[in-house]
């Protein structure tokens, strides 16, 4: 740790001394229609071939030497602006891009690109949403890991599953975060679907190989998954109906340019649709009855505040289920005698994850950001069985009830700094710690006899309690650049 801290001391020293005469342009770059901040747009300066992108937050950072020159900002599906600077002192400069949207004619050109070996993060893939809407749906969802299956070095584990096999791992060896926060099963309908909203997602990286120092390493692949920040501008809404979900989503200002909000929600109706079947079923057949069925639903919302030009705070949270159940009854007359039974039987999971965000510009190449976060997964499996006997001089009733249930439940705390000093040396730095409480599995047993003592046992509870801790810095340097 020493060494990594005196390797940053001297990196920093370094930038600072080579520093004279220049100055810094930073700011934000979002979305002219709802004010979203734009993720890895570029700032670039012709004159120089100096340049750099937005962070996962839209901010940017750009040191030159004074100057006057002319800025293009640029991103994929906008209209570039061009923007004419004297550069004699820092900057702060903030922009809107707008969407475009119609093209009178059409410029086929091609620029020399980096080549993939002189690049620090060579195995990472990128996903905009402009790209899901127009590739295949299955059943009317368009699901983001389905898409993700399609890129090189990923494979599904069969035919209609959502789980990722990257270069040969398995899916629990992903790392899968949802506004940084870990997802433990990204899984609807026994893996069909998986538990992302393509109507809440703003952005999707997939990091293959060579992960950075901030993930902690994984043995797969980090699926770092950004939700929309909602409208700052204007409300708007969605409603969408296909086979087997519904979904709908309302995005806004609470306060125009300064506070937004986005809600948006999805559900399945298998059970609703499967209902009149099984009802009809009921009626023909003079043996048990039956009522069951399986749902799935998933609920994201996100608030987001700027305080001031230099602080801002985001509250996002997630909600999903997965229920299956099944309910039996019976019934039996005799001369003297009524027998009942009843028998529901339950199989459930669900993820809940929840962020408070707050993005701090310290300086125009410092930007730190502070999260604190919980994560949920929970797995449980329910039976219920009671039976009845009414004679004509007594009634006697007898049930048995078991469970089981496993999880994992993590609150977590994490800074991360960027620190820019020049376009050709990026740093990132920071610490972070998770309180992890492991549930492997708890058995409980009950049995009722009227005629007997209660038995109620319960076993396998104890949980396992750990901490994560972990400090970690990257230097991106541009050796022998101008």
């Amino acid at each position: 740790l020493m060494k990594l801290l005196l390797t940053l001391f001297l990196a920093v020293t370094t930038s600072i001394c080579s520093a004279q005469n220049k100055f810094t342009i930073s700011g934000y770059l979002s979305d002219k229609t709802s004010g979203e901040k734009l993720i890895g747009a570029s700032i670039f300066n012709p004159k120089s071939l100096k340049g750099t992108s937005t962070n996962v937050y839209g901010f940017y950072s750009l040191t030159l030497p004074s100057d006057t020159f002319t800025l293009v900002y640029s991103f994929v599906g906008y209209t570039p602006i061009k923007v004419k600077i004297d550069l004699k002192m820092d900057q702060r400069l903030d922009f809107e891009l707008s969407p475009s949207i119609e093209l009178n004619t059409f410029e086929v050109s091609a620029t020399k690109g980096e080549r993939i070996e002189q690049r620090t993060q060579m195995s990472s893939v990128e996903l905009s949403m402009k790209q899901v809407e127009v590739l295949p749906a299955l059943l009317g969802e368009r699901d983001i890991l389905k898409i993700l299956q399609l890129m090189p070095g990923i494979q599904s584990g069969g035919e209609g599953s959502s789980g990722l096999y990257v270069r040969g791992g398995g899916p629990d060896q992903n790392l899968i975060l949802l506004d940084g926060v870990p997802v433990y099963n990204a899984s609807h309908l026994f893996g069909f679907f998986s538990v992302f909203n393509s109507d809440a997602i703003k952005n999707v990286e997939l990091t293959k190989g060579g992960f950075p120092a901030r993930y902690s390493g994984r043995l797969s692949s980090v699926l770092d998954i950004r939700m929309k920040e909602g409208n700052l501008k204007e409300w708007h809404g969605s409603a969408s109906i296909g086979l087997i979900a519904s979904k709908l989503t309302v995005e806004g200002p609470l306060w125009k340019d300064r506070t937004s909000i986005i809600v948006s929600g999805r559900r399945t109706y298998i059970d609703v649709l499967a209902a009149p079947f099984i009802k009809m079923a009921n009626q023909n057949n003079s043996g048990p009855t039956f009522r069951g069925g399986y749902y799935f639903y998933d609920l994201n919302a996100k608030i987001n505040h700027k305080i001031n030009d230099k602080n801002r705070i985001f509250l996002s949270t997630y909600l999903g289920k997965d229920l299956a159940y099944a309910d039996f009854g019976d019934e039996y007359i005799y001369e003297q005698t009524k027998e009942e039974s009843y028998n529901e039987a339950r199989l459930g999971w669900g993820n809940k994850t929840t962020a408070l965000r707050w993005n701090w510009l310290i300086s125009n190449k410092l930007f730190a950001n502070t999260t604190l976060t919980y994560s949920k997964y929970n797995f449980n499996i329910s039976e219920l069985f009671e039976s009845t006997i009414e004679n004509v001089d007594s009634t006697t009733t007898n049930s048995s009830k078991f469970g089981y249930d496993s999880g994992i439940d993590d609150f977590a705390g994490k800074i991360d700094i960027d620190y820019i000093p020049n376009p050709n040396h990026y740093i990132k730095f920071g610490i972070s710690d998770i309180y992890h409480t492991f549930t492997p599995g708890i058995n409980a047993f009950q049995l009722t006899d009227q005629n007997a003592p209660t038995i109620d046992t319960t076993f396998g509870a104890n949980q396992v309690f750990a901490h994560e801790f972990a400090a970690y810095i990257e230097n991106d340097m541009r050796i022998g650049a101008r």
